[in-house]
């Protein structure tokens, strides 16, 4: 059986401490090659190189746009709580790697859970309160374009997952059996499930499965086309005021 990453899992006991100075040790999945891969490599090399050149950019020019209000959130951040103005995680990358995701600091520095299994809820205590503020209105991601630009993410595809993340009690890859054909391509700051209002906490299966499913239908239907209508759908949903919380 081919695989991306070891097929081992390593346990590990972490103290209170030891969580958060060292996030980034989250065990690993066992990750089947999807079946499919070959199919993707035969895409169009004009196609994939549009949409990293579109990404990259995208992420700059965003970058540059918005730095003063980027800057003026990492005052507030501190100011709020005295911690640290990033929050980083390990996550699934292209091809079942792991790369490291950048996100401004919304919850509280000795609540954080650095793995990401223990997802957030609505009116969760770990959130600060201006945290609340940039979760609400998703401008907690806004970091991760520093990814896009590193080329560990791209602008749109499907959403990045924690290494072990869960739904309905069960880890993805066992409630999902496809759940790796996700990570054919780039992760994406936003994705098709999150605007067919697939994300948050997925406590029932079929909305596991549903996520999954948009994430896959993506990768087989890939265009630039559908690139800008995902992105035009996240912007209009943020100007109306965001889905986060």
């Amino acid at each position: 059986m081919n695989v991306f990453t070891s097929n081992k899992f390593q346990d590990m006991a972490f103290s209170a401490k030891a969580v958060r100075m060292k996030a980034f040790d989250a065990a690993n999945s066992n990750i089947r090659q999807p079946e499919s891969f070959a199919s993707l490599s035969g895409r169009s090399r004009l196609q994939f190189g549009l949409k990293r050149a579109f990404d990259i950019l995208g992420a700059t020019s965003a970058l540059v746009i918005l730095f003063p209000v980027l800057l003026t959130i990492a005052l507030f951040i501190v100011i709020d709580d005295g911690g640290p103005v990033f929050f980083r995680q390990i996550r699934w990358g292209l091809k079942g790697s792991k790369i490291t995701v950048y996100k401004f600091r919304s919850m509280r520095v000795d609540l954080c859970d650095p793995t990401g299994v223990e997802q957030t809820v609505k009116g969760d205590r770990r959130v600060t309160r201006i945290g609340a503020f940039l979760r609400r209105t998703n401008i907690d991601e806004l970091p991760q374009l520093l990814n896009v630009i590193k080329g560990d993410m791209a602008l749109i595809g499907p959403r990045c997952h924690a290494i072990n993340m869960r739904a309905a009690g069960m880890l993805y890859e066992e409630l999902v059996p496809d759940y790796h054909y996700r990570h054919l391509m780039r992760p994406g700051i936003t994705g098709l499930a999150q605007t067919r209002g697939w994300r948050g906490p997925t406590e029932r299966p079929t909305e596991a499965r549903a996520r999954i499913a948009s994430d896959i239908y993506y990768i087989r239907n890939f265009s630039l086309w559908l690139d800008l209508k995902i992105l035009f759908r996240t912007l209009l949903s943020e100007l109306r005021g965001g889905t986060g919380f």
